[in-house]
């Protein structure tokens, strides 16, 4: 818009500027600056500019967050130690020769048994986690968009989950299904998806409420299209933060099976075992029940750093 004058409304000095033509030596020589300051430093910017890891808490549990998945992913491939070989060398200290975090009661490697042990859980995590996703995000999607008898059955089947304890009920799915991997990330994921669903829908109900939805629905746009092309993308953020906070729970509800032993089964090493095999030496040898009971504790940490940072950066407003 012009205000008459030649200027325009809303732009000011700097901004005028910004929007003036630039010659093509000018941007190769902004280019060659950007270069020179390196590509990580335009994306640390941008992610700045989004409000992500804008205080130490949120920085703090980034970097914890993306080390842990680093020594998931490629830990176990620079460890040498095999981690359910069974040695005389029990009970070592900490600091012995090709031990530095010592060995357990079957003289088992501390450290290679924790970098192993970090793998399932974050897979059970991350695998329940998305299938609570998917299940709740779609559930909720479908009763926020449908409303009417639909949404009425839907949320209260919804309801009549979230009516018992998750912990009861995912210890419940389990032990139905028996210990094991597959049974544990869907006992996690169907435990936790009913919280995930009653967001999506009033989410969903916010948007199918306003123009751009009743529009696409009268130009007769098919019910899947406006769900996935339509609302989807304009819940994503909050719904992305809210996901991020639930994988700590079901990181801790991985390890707390795991614990009574409803979860993955030995010898396969795991933190939540390593908590439940260490206790009974946790006066003479406090480390084999610290450390994976640390790194737990601290994983659960993060995700809820992360999960409010991503908040705070993707919905702003809190218009949820």
């Amino acid at each position: 818009m012009s205000d008459g004058t030649g200027s325009d409304l809303g732009l000011g000095t700097t901004d005028a500027l910004a929007a003036a033509p630039v010659s093509g030596g000018a941007m190769r020589s902004a280019r060659r600056g950007k270069d020179r300051g390196g590509r990580g430093r335009g994306a640390v910017a941008k992610l700045r500019q989004l409000g992500i890891g804008a205080s130490w808490p949120a920085k703090v549990s980034w970097v914890f967050l993306i080390a842990i998945v680093l020594v998931a992913l490629v830990g176990p491939l620079l460890i040498s130690a095999d981690p359910v070989r069974q040695t005389s060398s029990a009970m070592l200290p900490f600091g012995s020769p090709g031990h530095l975090l010592g060995t357990d009661d079957l003289g088992r490697d501390e450290l290679a048994r924790l970098v192993h042990g970090a793998r399932p859980l974050l897979f059970v995590a991350f695998a329940s986690t998305a299938l609570a996703a998917v299940i709740g995000t779609g559930v909720g999607l479908l009763a926020g968009y449908a409303g009417g008898v639909v949404e009425q059955v839907l949320m209260r089947v919804v309801d009549l989950a979230l009516a018992f304890p998750s912990i009861l009920l995912v210890i419940l799915l389990v032990a139905a299904a028996g210990p094991g991997t597959t049974s544990l990330v869907v006992g996690v994921g169907v435990s936790l998806a009913p919280g995930l669903a009653r967001l999506a829908r009033a989410l969903a109900a916010r948007e199918t409420a306003r123009d751009y939805i009743v529009a696409a629905r009268l130009g007769g746009t098919r019910t899947p299209r406006v769900l996935v092309q339509e609302i989807l993308p304009n819940i994503a953020g909050p719904m992305v933060a809210q996901v991020v906070m639930t994988l700590s729970v079901a990181a801790g509800f991985a390890a707390g099976l795991s614990y009574l032993g409803l979860g993955i089964q030995p010898p396969t090493p795991d933190w939540g075992y390593m908590v439940q095999a260490g206790q009974e030496f946790l006066y003479s040898a406090p480390r084999l029940v610290v450390l994976p009971a640390t790194l737990t504790l601290l994983f659960v940490v993060a995700c809820n750093f992360v999960g409010d940072d991503l908040r705070d950066a993707l919905d702003p407003k809190g218009t949820v």
